[in-house]
């Protein structure tokens, strides 16, 4: 037992790699769309007017222009949604990294649409390709979480969990430095940037095919025990599996009377009840804490504060790239503090941030206080890529067993979009009627979100999907059965409920 402790801890070159492909494939893509159409906006805005006069042979009025860019920019959560709600059916029959594969069709298509669209004169192109895009975006958002969560051993759960969110930090840079006007993000660069989101996916076709099937996918609901055991033993780099694969086994033997279950299942399974409830308070918590916010009104904040307009997008790049630098120490550090810890903390800075950062709005007259401003979004970032960011992803993998999983990320994920649209809808008239004082609500979101973790959420480091499960059912009011006998919990750190 003590070997198979040690053992089961160490990161494998399969893993690491399994790891990296399917994070750089999928979700730096995630990343890279959120961001590469706000940087080359201005000229993507001059080649809607200019194909309009072409056809026409009138000028773009102004309030249909800024419709068609709002469907350009506003498509890609839409179709994060769409694509939340394919993940059950297709993680059921394609299996985790068959999904992985079948979704990189979203990415290839949208970019060579994207890549063609000034050639093609068309910017409707652009605005489907973004509905495409944004399903490949949602697909890969749940997907990866919860691949890496089942290759994972339970003591590198947490830091190989975060590696998704890593890589969409880093997209984002990526599309920031992309956007930069001496790079490509002018007049004739700007397709060429829309259409480098398809090189990820290429790479990820080519190379993710020679990594293994999640062993859980394929014991537990294949029932291809043959096929588990030697993705595992790949995984972990030796021989010696069986306690792992006992504790699969553990885990469907506790699931069975429940089978595989839908979302309805899921939302009126008593056994479930606190684990929904904490992921949707998380995923709101996530994405109407402001962080899309601060990133639209960061422009103007550095403007504000005597940043030249020509350096604007380098500040932008610096604060893109404190955002990676966080998420890369919250890979580090996840495993010793905890996800709760990380959590909390995380809510507790972008909190305080919002509240100050509104302060330093309202008395933007006074010589020093645009600096005030600059300092409070960096603080933001770094507290929202501590915790917020990183780890509800992490906690959604562990909070379900596998039969509830995809319909658990189902319904995540769609929280998680449909937040994030409604942000992108409805801040830009927050900020005209509020102005500053819009960060206000950002921060009473933030404060209710650490106040719902500080009382309901547990710690679930180290622990085992089954041990998580039981942690719930005290608190559920329920007991789960193992063959005939209830589940004794084993005793181990974090908080007890």
């Amino acid at each position: 037992k003590v070997q198979d402790d040690r053992q089961s801890q160490k990161l494998t070159v399969v893993l690491m790699l399994a790891t990296l492909i399917s994070a750089f494939g999928s979700s730096f893509q995630y990343g890279y769309n959120v961001a590469v159409i706000n940087s080359p906006s201005q000229f993507i805005q001059q080649f809607y007017n200019t194909t309009y006069v072409e056809r026409y042979g009138g000028p773009m009025e102004d309030s249909f222009l800024t419709l068609l860019w709002s469907l350009s920019v506003s498509m890609f959560p839409l179709g994060g949604l769409f694509g939340s709600l394919m993940v059950a059916p297709l993680v059921n029959k394609l299996g985790r990294k068959g999904t992985l594969l079948f979704n990189n069709i979203f990415s290839v298509v949208p970019a060579v649409m994207m890549g063609v669209s000034e050639i093609a004169k068309s910017y409707e192109i652009i605005i489907v390709a973004r509905i495409i895009v944004g399903i490949c975006a949602g697909l890969s958002s749940n997907v990866v979480p919860m691949y890496l969560g089942e290759l994972s051993p339970k003591n590198l759960r947490g830091a190989i969990g975060v590696v998704p969110q890593l890589f969409i930090t880093i997209g984002i840079l990526s599309a920031q430095v992309l956007g930069i006007r001496s790079i490509l993000g002018n007049n004739t660069g700007w397709p060429l940037m829309l259409g480098l989101t398809g090189i990820p996916a290429l790479v990820e076709l080519l190379l993710l095919p020679f990594f293994p099937e999640s062993p859980r996918y394929m014991l537990i609901q294949r029932g291809d025990d043959k096929t588990a055991r030697r993705a595992l033993q790949r995984l972990r780099g030796w021989e010696d599996v069986d306690r792992e694969m006992d504790e699969m086994r553990l885990e469907h033997q506790s699931e069975q009377a429940e089978g595989r279950l839908s979302v309805l299942n899921l939302l009126s399974l008593r056994s479930l009840r606190w684990q929904l409830i904490s992921i949707v308070a998380m995923n709101m918590g996530q994405q109407l804490s402001g962080i899309n916010a601060i990133y639209y009104y960061a422009d103007s904040i550095y403007s504000s504060a005597g940043v030249p307009e020509s350096d604007i997008q380098y500040v932008t790049v610096g604060t893109g790239a404190v955002n990676v630098f966080m998420t890369i120490t919250a890979v580090f550090i996840v495993e010793a503090a905890g996800r709760r810890l990380l959590l909390l903390i995380g809510f507790g800075i972008c909190c305080v941030s919002c509240a100050l950062l509104t302060v330093a709005l309202t008395f933007q007259s006074t010589e020093w206080m645009p600096y005030v401003s600059i300092a409070c979004v960096i603080v933001y970032v770094v507290g929202h890529a501590v915790g917020p960011s990183t780890i509800p992803y992490v906690v959604t993998t562990e909070m379900f067993r596998q039969s509830s999983r995809p319909a658990a990320f189902m319904v995540a994920g769609s929280i998680h979009w449909l937040s994030n649209f409604t942000v992108g809808l409805v801040f830009p008239f927050m900020e005209s009627g509020l102005g500053s004082n819009s960060f206000i609500i950002f921060c009473f979101v933030c404060l209710a979100t650490l106040f719902y973790i500080w009382l309901i959420v547990p710690e679930t480091k180290n622990k085992t999907f089954l041990e998580i499960s039981q942690m719930f059912a005290d608190r559920n009011q329920v007991e789960i059965q193992v063959g005939n006998a209830p589940l004794k919990p084993e005793t181990g750190d974090g908080c007890s409920i």
